[in-house]
């Protein structure tokens, strides 16, 4: 190998709970969309929402990419 070291690519705690929740969101999204049910497709995109919200807070809290609470893994 070159030696040169991986950036991290978002795999973090902060990076695994946002795409979790931001998921779960688009998946109940779109059943409710194919169900007719406007108020739940809108309610999924406040989840959508919240998943951005959570996930800048667990990285400010130091679970993000080469955040104070993180362990560093060598490949």
């Amino acid at each position: 190998m070159s030696g040169i070291e991986d950036p991290g690519h978002g795999h973090s705690p902060a990076a695994w709970t946002t795409v979790v929740i931001m998921l779960i969101a688009l998946t109940i999204g779109t059943v409710f969309f194919f169900l007719e049910m406007p108020i739940m497709v809108w309610l999924s995109v406040v989840l959508l929402v919240i998943g951005l919200i959570v996930g800048y807070i667990m990285t400010k809290a130091g679970y993000g990419v080469g955040g104070s609470k993180t362990v560093s893994k060598q490949h």
